[in-house]
């Protein structure tokens, strides 16, 4: 499971989560690996059955207000008790509240990192979880290219040569859109794979023979796109005679990508063969897919109940003669 350190909450600039760290150092070593927050109400109060390890801990006005209630003795033996029960992953005050000593005395006696913020704690939740979701998300990079091709996030594989750009390049030309050519970085978020250009060599491909050409310049912003769910896998292989290629289609195959398993067809490549074609096929293809229409399939049945029909009559002959 990815984590990441809680310095990099403090050290965040894209999610304006305004930290300040006011106690407990030491604990910026530690880590979180859930985007999940928690609000320690009732495990202030003893409750701590439901307390999760590893979590942001996000002391709002009410366990601040709680804190107040009790006598200087009992907020040490209260915050001992909380910090001791799991290995927490940090402490947030939110709404710029006055930060009680105790809290300060027990995190820095835990060596939990004690912050404060002054966003409100339905705020702060939202921006934390948001920065917690993208730092650990599953990542990695692909050597291919990804298309958004009638609406399907096509990601082409194949060796170095064997004419994935120049596929890409047609693609194009028929007024589908290039998301990312040479370098994929796929990224996991709910369940689904996400793959975007590399930010250096964004809306550019390389054609041999021409080298380095911008698609966007070229053909306009419509023929790019930020990012795409990638729905299928195409991998080019060159083609050999003496292998067995898929003919029916029957049986679905799969590829795993950052833990989730994508559709995958295997495609031979030979001269003659229209290859920017049945990529719009096999897009369309998966479209009626997704709507619980599996072509190789339905005609497998249909042709497994003609020859049932069939041995059936010879029977039905067979037996009357």
């Amino acid at each position: 499971m990815k984590s990441i350190r809680i310095s990099q909450l403090l050290e965040d600039q894209g999610h304006d989560l305004r930290l300040t760290l006011m106690a407990g150092a030491q604990g910026l070593k530690r880590t979180v690996d859930s985007s999940r927050i928690q609000k320690p109400g009732l495990a202030l109060a003893g409750f701590t059955e439901h307390l999760h390890p590893h979590r942001v801990q996000v002391f709002g006005n009410t366990e601040i207000s709680y804190l107040a209630t009790l006598p200087e003795d009992g907020q040490h033996a209260s915050l001992a008790k909380l910090f001791g029960e799991e290995d927490l992953a940090c402490v947030v005050v939110t709404k710029a509240l006055d930060v009680p000593r105790a809290l300060v005395d027990a995190c820095e006696a835990a060596g939990l990192a004690l912050m404060k913020t002054p966003l409100l704690s339905s705020e702060f939740i939202q921006r934390v979880q948001s920065f917690l979701e993208d730092a650990l998300t599953e990542s990695s990079s692909l050597h291919g290219v990804l298309m958004d091709v009638f609406g399907v996030g096509i990601l082409l594989l194949g060796k170095s040569g064997i004419g994935k750009s120049e596929i890409a390049l047609d693609l194009v030309m028929r007024g589908h859109r290039l998301v990312a050519d040479d370098i994929v970085d796929v990224t996991r978020r709910k369940g689904a794979v996400y793959g975007a250009g590399n930010p250096v060599i964004k809306h550019h491909m390389e054609i041999r023979g021409l080298g380095i050409i911008n698609i966007k310049d070229l053909f306009g912003v419509s023929a790019v796109r930020e990012q795409k769910k990638i729905e299928l896998v195409i991998e080019l292989q060159e083609w050999d005679p003496h292998q067995e290629y898929d003919r029916l289609g029957v049986e679905d195959k799969h590829l795993q990508i950052v833990g989730v398993d994508i559709p995958l067809s295997v495609v031979p490549v030979r001269p003659g063969r229209n290859m920017a074609t049945i990529v719009e096929v096999a897009a369309r293809n998966q479209l009626l897919k997704l709507q619980g229409h599996h072509s190789a399939r339905e005609f497998a049945e249909r042709l497994n109940r003609a020859i049932a029909q069939g041995a059936m009559r010879r029977t039905l002959g067979e037996e009357v003669e």
